[in-house]
């Protein structure tokens, strides 16, 4: 859990690892003129880049295990340093 950092599922490919990089850098570019940085902050594009790709996933379980599709993988984005975090499961059901 952090506010610059997402979570996202999709294909452990690396030329679209490398597409969603660069979409979400062309949509929220490091930029010094982001009105939160008057504030005296510097990560305007980090927060604007966790709204883009999402904090959470909904994943199913079954017999214990994750229910992934074939290509599928979850991945965890940080957009603003390595910073102290902490992740948070949830479980619903049965």
């Amino acid at each position: 859990m952090h506010i610059t950092a997402g979570v996202y599922i999709n294909d452990w490919e690396s030329g679209l690892i490398s597409d969603i990089e660069k979409w979400v850098e062309e949509l929220a570019p490091v930029n010094p003129n982001y009105k939160h940085h008057q504030t005296g902050e510097d990560n305007g594009d980090a927060h604007l880049k966790r709204l883009l790709i999402g904090h959470q996933v909904t994943v199913p379980v079954t017999d214990g295990k994750l229910d992934l599709g074939p290509w599928e993988q979850i991945f965890y984005a940080e957009f603003d340093g390595q910073r102290k975090k902490r992740v948070i499961l949830k479980a619903l059901g049965i």
